[in-house]
């Protein structure tokens, strides 16, 4: 989008709508910093022994027996 049309949009609003999309630049701008940041930082096997699994793990739950097949 052209930034001309979009400062005449922007002049155009009343001072407290023009707040508001100062607010929403800041947090639009902060969240693709956020975005870039977790892209850079993730590798593949980055979290390796950080979780374990149960030996029972694809057990059948107790909760479920009445809704499973004998």
């Amino acid at each position: 989008m052209d930034t001309s049309l979009l400062y005449n949009k922007l002049s155009a609003l009343p001072e407290n709508l023009k707040k508001e999309v100062a607010e929403f630049i800041d947090f639009l701008s902060a969240k693709s910093k956020n975005k870039i940041e977790l892209r850079g930082n993730a590798k593949f096997g980055s979290a390796k022994g950080m979780f374990t699994m149960h030996q029972d793990f694809d057990e059948p739950l107790d909760d479920f027996k009445e809704y499973m097949p004998e």
